[in-house]
């Protein structure tokens, strides 16, 4: 079966477009997956975060302060009018019961699963693009063969007239003819709409304007029979983002663990402050009281360990534990549950597969018989052996043929894309 044109559309644009081409530009455009490469981006960037818990952190602060009234200290007045502090301050935890590192294994996790996420859209763009570009073909295909048919009733008709005004035919079969050519024209004119439609679904799927006009490349399908079809899901991103789960619900246990052990941590720190005044008075060596003034302009560093024990929440912590390992089950259940439906799904469609192409090459024969069927009836006709009905019963069943043809060669296409992206193997 080839086909080598468009439906006739008003398009502003024209696009020659093959299967690969038909993938590429659906990858360019597709929105979900530009979101799946945003969310990337996004983990390992909280991966990044979650690593700098295990650095110091090294803090500024500068602060000015005035102060009134002056307060008294043992009959001196401690000035504070423009006194200001700077300081710099570190705290490095040492030991925060496993949770820091919990954090950063979930968020590795987070960047395993965005990539196993980016991946599973990838595999569902390409088998959506690819499903959209052989409906397209297939309806084209059918379109092609009923105007075939149609140039054979015209055929056929010019003949039943010929016959008609030599006396050899009779008007009801001038009548039956034309009443097939009706029947035909109406299911072109379906096929013709069908096809528009399919066009559209087509240029959504690659982003390009809904009026521009695609000619496809591929005008024939060359199939090989089914071959070391695997049933393994190991592959399967959804798997791999089931388990990615589970990781991070046991590393929740571990976090939540953490909130109930010792957290220990060391902070430095060194402050400068300046223009404090002590006023008072005095007594000289002569026994007189004598206005003094004392500025103070100095720094101070600290050095500080801390520990810190939960003693008593009302179980809280433990409380956060039992619910985290409820979680924990939930998600070892969940990957069980699926682990079957995965497996069913890709068992399906292995066998979609080898009975596609079962159907691919039962409609081949059927076209054989089709054609030969056509042109043994169609001679006999010319020869006067047959009636009219046994002629058009033969187009019938050669249309049909042809209509099969090319439903089951284009449906192995999409059976086969999609055996590969439940398999794990669409890239």
């Amino acid at each position: 079966m080839a086909f080598c044109g468009a439906i006739g559309t008003e398009a502003q644009e024209r696009i020659v477009l093959s299967i690969e081409k038909c993938r590429e530009m659906a990858l360019v455009h597709n929105e979900d997956l530009q979101r799946a490469d945003n969310a990337v981006r996004q983990a390992e960037m909280d991966k990044a975060v979650a690593f700098s818990a295990y650095l110091p952190k090294f803090d500024g602060m500068v602060s000015g302060t005035y102060m009134l009234p002056d307060m008294d200290m043992m009959g001196m007045e401690l000035q504070m009018r423009g006194m200001y502090m700077a300081g710099i301050s570190l705290v490095q935890p040492l030991y925060a019961g496993g949770k820091i590192r919990a954090g950063n294994r979930l968020a590795e996790i987070g960047v395993g699963s965005a990539m196993e996420n980016r991946r599973k859209t990838r595999m569902q763009v390409i088998a959506d693009a690819d499903k959209a570009y052989w409906n397209f073909i297939a309806v084209l295909w059918k379109v092609r063969m009923l105007k075939t048919y149609a140039e054979q009733m015209d055929t056929l008709c010019l003949q039943a007239e010929v016959g008609l005004s030599a006396g050899m035919g009779t008007e009801n079969d001038l009548l039956r003819i034309q009443a097939k050519k009706s029947e035909i024209a109406y299911q072109l004119q379906k096929a013709a709409n069908g096809a528009n439609l399919c066009r559209l679904s087509l240029c959504n799927v690659l982003g390009c304007p809904l009026d521009m006009e695609v000619v496809p490349t591929d005008t024939t399908i060359v199939l090989s029979a089914p071959s070391r079809l695997t049933e393994s899901i190991a592959l399967r991103p959804e798997l791999q983002l089931l388990r990615k789960q589970v990781e991070a619900a046991e590393q929740q246990v571990k976090s939540a663990r953490a909130d109930i052990l010792p957290q220990i941590g060391l902070s430095a720190g060194y402050v400068y402050y300046g223009n404090v005044k002590l006023n008072g008075m005095m007594t000289d060596a002569q026994g007189l009281s004598q206005p003094f003034t004392q500025k103070f302009d100095d720094g101070i560093g600290l050095v500080m360990a801390s520990v810190s024990i939960p003693i008593f929440h009302w179980g809280e912590g433990l409380k956060k534990v039992k619910r985290a390992k409820l979680d924990l089950k939930s998600s070892q259940l969940d990957l069980q549950k699926n682990e079957r439906l995965l497996s069913i799904e890709v068992r399906q469609a292995v066998q979609n597969l080898t009975d596609g192409y079962s159907l691919v090459e039962t409609a081949r024969l059927g076209c054989t018989q089709a054609d030969e069927s056509f042109r043994v009836m169609n001679d006999r006709y010319l020869n006067g052996m047959c009636s009219l009905t046994d002629l058009l019963d033969a187009r019938s069943q050669w249309q049909q043929a042809q209509s099969n043809l090319i439903e089951a060669q284009t449906q192995y296409k999409i059976f086969e894309t999609e055996y590969l992206r439940v398999t794990g193997q669409l890239e």
